[in-house]
């Protein structure tokens, strides 16, 4: 129905039934849209309505928000945002006797008029009402004419009846918008933190007793503290589990523990993702998302790999430790933090700085505590338990009925081993060497050895030396013999694909008798046949 129904005398209607089924109609549903839409179509029956409306004013931003809005065709609950003139905030904010208004012309009023510029409702009339409940004004109710016929007086006195109906509605809907909002929030953090969870699930601090003695003892005393932290070391040393000890043992452990990788958070999404950003800020943002500074709201932010931020980056970052505070990308409020910064990274800090690619007052701003973690190499003595640790971790992921546990030559290869990639070099070289060994006793074969994982066919191999890339690495230190005839056998029995006999044997290849061959690797314990070697 394009206007109001003829016929019908607006003057003679019935304002209790008016008042009762408007009000059903806008109490109909918490989904404002839906209300809204029912609302319209019922109204428009008898008066000359095209669109309806909810707002609500930011004094403190001088907005107004349009947060539902309906035609004849739908409702819409959204968030359309427009900055005030000066004029109209005026107008807005003083003290205003008449609560319903009639404007003859939406864009000529300095209230109306962005709204309705945005709308392309320019040329059109409305019935404007404020809503207010116990003094508080929660924002206006506006009904815009059909762009054919236009309100009457009995359309406004009409319309007037339902100034309480639409300030509980407006009331309503927006808890529970904001109800709906913190479950989102709820259920988003809920799954982010089960993602951190679950990337240092079974991590825990080894060697704390023997090589990092003397970090943990530093552990300790900065801890119970809020200054923030700089872990340095190199790649693969641990800094992120040390991190989480710090994090763990300080005042803030019931508050969360946020990673932030920032190498590998691209520049254009660095903002987005530390600051967060607001509904409509650029295409795609649906919905206000708080970025991961927030979500350590607290609790600890653990910046991995500082020396990749951008220049700035780098500047609102320092903005976070001297003034606690953020702004989200698109935003216009300042949101207050209290978190904990521990930053780690692998690079030279210090030449940065000289070469002007990382900012000194960041730099001391950060460097308040600097703890080294030595790499592996230096801290040995902790390889045994690392070892099981890893072995019992990747054991239970690969749901393996039986833990095995490294022989005493692998054990010793391990130890003379340099570990250029660190404990996350040792993590791969356990999990490499289960999918490898199949028995209860691994021996770690591709440890000490620059051999390509992918194995050649047996078909082509022939009694050629093999190439130099498959020949046993040169240890620093050097080996018994019996170790370095254990790391040869080893070595040619997997690419063999443990076959000790025939044109494709082991035996072949060695020019050896196959039953010396298996004598030999008898004593010096080598197990043999394909089964350990698929």
């Amino acid at each position: 129905m394009g206007i109001a129904q003829k016929g019908i005398d607006t003057n003679k209607m019935d304002e209790k039934v008016f008042f009762r089924e408007a009000t059903l109609k806008l109490c109909s549903s918490l989904e404002i849209d839906r209300a809204l839409h029912q609302f319209l179509l019922y109204i428009r029956r008898f008066i000359p309505a095209g669109q309806v409306g909810f707002h609500v004013y930011h004094r403190d931003a001088g907005i107004v928000e349009t947060v539902a809005h309906a035609t004849p065709a739908q409702g819409e609950a959204i968030s359309m945002r427009i900055p005030l003139s000066t004029k109209g905030r005026q107008q807005i904010e003083e003290r205003r006797l008449v609560r319903v208004r009639l404007i003859e012309r939406l864009g000529d009023d300095p209230i109306t008029g962005p709204v309705a510029d945005r709308l392309k409702a320019w040329d059109l009339s409305a019935v404007v009402m404020d809503l207010v409940l116990e003094k508080t004004m929660l924002g206006i109710f506006s009904v815009f004419n059909n762009g054919k016929e236009k309100f009457s007086p009995a359309h406004v006195r009409l319309l007037s009846l339902l100034d309480k109906p639409c300030a509980i509605a407006l009331t309503n809907s927006l808890r529970y918008r904001e109800l709906k909002n913190l479950k989102e929030m709820l259920a988003d953090d809920n799954r982010y933190l089960q993602e951190e969870l679950n990337k240092i699930a079974g991590e825990k601090l080894i060697g704390a007793g023997q090589g990092l003695k003397e970090v943990m003892e530093m552990v300790h005393q900065v801890s119970p503290l809020e200054s923030p932290v700089l872990l340095l070391g190199e790649t693969g040393t641990g800094k992120e589990v040390m991190a989480n000890a710090i994090h763990n043992l300080s005042l803030r452990k019931e508050g969360p523990f946020i990673r932030v990788n920032c190498g590998a958070i691209p520049a254009s999404l660095l903002d987005s993702e530390l600051f967060g950003y607001e509904k409509g800020a650029f295409t795609g943002a649906i919905s206000r998302k708080r970025g991961r500074i927030e979500r350590a709201q607290g609790g600890t932010l653990f910046l991995d790999e500082i020396g990749e931020l951008s220049a700035q980056a780098q500047i609102r970052l320092l903005r976070v430790l001297q003034e606690k505070e953020i702004d989200r990308v698109g935003g216009s409020e300042t949101v207050r933090v209290n978190i904990r910064i521990i930053a780690a990274t692998h690079r030279n800090l210090e030449e940065m700085m000289a070469a002007q690619k990382f900012r000194a007052d960041l730099f001391f701003r950060l460097r308040v505590f600097p703890i080294l973690i030595p790499p592996l190499r230096d801290r040995k003595t902790d390889i045994p338990a690392l070892t099981q640790h890893f072995i019992l971790k990747k054991s239970r992921e690969m749901k393996r009925p039986h833990i095995p546990v490294p022989s005493t030559r692998a054990m010793s290869r391990l130890m003379a081993y340099h570990w250029p990639g660190n404990i996350r070099e040792l993590e791969n070289a356990v999990e490499r060497s289960l999918i490898l060994e199949r028995s209860n006793v691994l021996r770690f074969k591709a440890i000490g050895t620059e051999k390509s994982i992918a194995m050649p066919d047996p078909g082509s191999l022939t009694k050629e030396t093999p190439d130099k890339r498959d020949e046993p690495q040169t240890l620093k230190e050097p080996l018994e013999l019996d170790q370095v005839l254990v790391n040869h056998i080893c070595h040619v029995l997997d690419l063999c694909r443990g076959r000790v006999e025939g044109e494709k044997g082991a035996a072949k290849l060695l020019n050896i008798n196959p039953s010396t061959l298996r004598k030999r690797m008898k004593k010096l314990n080598i197990s043999f046949g394909r089964k350990g070697y698929h």
